[in-house]
C-alpha cells in the first residue's frame, strides 16, 4: 500500500470512529456525570431543607459516593478487559439508571447516604472502561484528540444540564406532586436504563465487527492496534500485579488527585455559592437562572478544552499541557474568595474550570503510553480510584470544614493546595523522564 493510500485510509477511519463511537459514549459520560453530580442541584433547591441536613451531611452524601465506587472500581474494569467492553457498560449504566431514579422517593439524610453509596456501586467502572474502550479503537497518537472530544461531554454536561435540572426543579408539584428536586432525579434516571439498553445494540467489540468501516479501514485499524501494542509490550512489560508496585503509575494517581479534588469541590458546591447571589439579585434570580450562571464556566471550559486539546494534538503533549493548567487552577480558586461581586466571582471560577478541563482529556493519554492489556485496565482503574478518593474527601471536607470555619475560605485554600501539589508532582514526572513527548513530525495530516 502506498503512502498516499495509507494516510487516505487512516484518515478516514479516525474520522468514522470519532463521528460514530466518540459521540454516543460522550453521551453516556454526559448521563453518568449529571447524574452523579444530580446531588449538587437539588441541595440547595429544596432537599437539604427538606431532609433536614447539615453542609457537613451534605458533603458526606456528596462523598459517600465515591466509596462504593472505589471499592469495585479495579474490578469492574478487569471485567470489563476479561469479558465484552459492550456488554460491561451497558450493564453498568443500566444498574446506575435504575438506582438514580430511586432518589425520588428519598425520605431522610440516612436513606440518602444509602443511594449515594449503591449509585458509586453501580458506576464503578465506567468512567476508566469508557477511557479504555476508546483507546482500544484509536492509535497513541490520536488518543489525545479523541478523548478531549469525549471529555467535552463533562464541561457540557453542567453546561446544558444545570439549566435542564433547574427547568426540572422549577416544575414544583407539577408531575405527580413531586417536590421539584425529586422530579429532576427522576428526570436523570430514566434516561440512563434507556440509553444503557441502545449501548448493547449500538457499540460494537471490536473493529472487525464494525460494519460502518470499509473492508480496508477493519483491516488498517487492526494490523495499527495490534502493532502498536505489541510494540510497547515489547518496550515495557508490566503485569497486572506489578502496576501496583509501579512509582509513575502512583504518581500519575495523585496528580489525578489533585485535579479531581478541585473539580468535584467545584462541581457539588458552586451550584450553592451561585444560589448565595441570591441576597444581592433579589427574588427574580430563579432555580433556571442560577442553572444558566452555573453553566457559564463550563461553556467556556469547554471551548477552552477543546482548543488546548488541538494544540495538544499539534504539538504532542508536553507537560507544560498540564503543568499550567494545574497552577491556574491553584491560585484561582482561593482567590475567587474574595471577589467583591457575582460576576467578577463567576468570571474567576471560568478560569478555574477552564484550567481543570484542559488538563484532564490530556492527562489519560499518558497512563496508555506504557501499560497494555490487563495491566492498562488495572493502570487506568488505579488512577481512577485515587482520583475518586478525591471526589470523596472534596464533599465532605469542603462541608466539614465549612461547619467548622462558617466560611469556605479555608476548604478552598485546601482545593488550590491540591491542584498545586498536581502542578509539583507532574514537573518532578518530567523532569525523571517518565513523561514521553510524542514527536508530531511522522504523523499525517488528520482535519479536526
Amino acid at each position: 500500500m502506498v503512502a498516499s493510500e495509507a494516510s487516505s485510509i487512516e484518515r478516514s477511519t479516525i474520522k468514522k470512529v470519532s463521528a460514530r463511537l466518540v459521540p454516543f459514549v460522550a453521551l453516556m459520560f454526559f448521563i453518568n456525570y449529571l447524574d452523579r453530580t444530580a446531588i449538587g442541584f437539588a441541595g440547595p433547591n429544596g432537599m437539604t431543607q427538606d431532609l433536614a441536613m447539615t453542609a457537613a451531611q451534605f458533603g458526606f452524601a456528596s462523598g459517600v459516593f465515591f466509596i462504593g465506587y472505589i471499592i469495585l472500581e479495579i474490578p469492574s474494569n478487569l471485567a470489563l478487559h476479561k469479558f465484552s467492553a459492550r456488554i460491561w457498560l451497558a450493564r453498568i449504566m443500566i444498574s446506575w439508571g435504575i438506582v438514580a431514579t430511586l432518589f425520588t422517593w428519598v425520605s431522610s439524610a440516612t436513606g440518602l447516604y444509602w443511594l449515594r453509596f449503591l449509585l458509586g456501586v453501580a458506576e464503578a467502572g465506567f468512567f476508566p472502561g469508557a477511557i479504555l474502550f476508546l483507546s482500544m479503537w484509536v492509535p497513541a497518537r490520536h488518543r489525545a484528540k479523541i478523548l478531549s472530544l469525549f471529555y467535552l461531554a463533562q464541561p457540557l454536561t453542567t453546561a446544558i444540564g444545570a439549566p435542564i435540572a433547574g427547568a426540572l426543579i422549577q416544575a414544583h408539584g407539577v408531575f405527580f406532586g413531586l417536590e421539584g428536586w425529586r422530579f429532576m432525579f427522576l428526570g436523570v434516571g430514566l434516561p440512563a436504563i434507556l440509553i444503557g439498553i441502545a449501548a448493547l445494540f449500538y457499540l460494537k467489540d471490536k473493529p472487525t465487527d464494525a460494519t460502518w468501516l470499509t473492508t480496508e479501514e477493519q483491516e488498517w485499524l487492526t494490523a495499527e492496534l495490534a502493532r502498536e501494542a505489541t510494540a510497547t509490550g515489547a518496550r515495557e512489560k508490566h503485569s497486572v500485579r506489578s502496576v501496583f508496585n509501579n512509582g509513575r503509575v502512583w504518581t500519575l494517581a495523585l496528580i489525578y488527585f489533585g485535579f479531581v479534588y478541585g473539580l468535584y469541590a467545584l462541581g457539588f458546591f458552586l451550584p450553592t455559592i451561585v444560589s448565595g447571589f441570591k441576597a444581592t439579585l433579589g427574588e427574580s434570580f430563579t432555580p433556571v437562572l442560577q442553572g444558566l450562571v452555573t453553566a457559564i464556566p463550563y461553556v467556556i471550559a469547554a471551548v477552552v478544552l477543546y482548543l488546548w486539546s488541538a494544540d495538544v494534538h499539534r504539538r504532542g503533549l508536553k507537560p507544560w499541557h498540564i503543568v499550567i493548567p494545574a497552577i491556574a487552577g491553584a491560585v484561582t480558586v482561593p482567590v475567587a474568595l474574595f471577589a467583591g461581586s457575582p460576576v467578577l466571582t463567576i468570571a474567576i471560577v471560568t478560569v478555574t474550570a477552564c484550567a481543570i478541563f484542559a488538563a484532564l482529556p490530556n492527562f489519560w493519554t499518558l497512563p496508555t503510553q506504557f501499560l497494555t492489556g490487563a495491566a492498562a485496565a488495572a493502570g487506568v482503574a488505579l488512577i481512577n480510584t485515587i482520583g475518586n478518593i478525591a471526589g470523596f474527601s472534596a464533599g465532605y471536607v469542603t462541608g466539614w470544614l465549612h461547619d467548622i470555619t462558617g466560611a469556605y475560605t479555608v476548604p478552598m485554600f485546601v482545593v488550590g493546595g491540591a491542584m498545586a501539589l498536581s502542578a509539583i508532582l507532574m514537573i518532578l514526572l518530567a523532569r525523571r523522564g517518565a513523561v514521553a513527548e510524542a514527536d508530531r513530525s511522522v504523523e499525517p495530516a488528520v482535519g479536526h
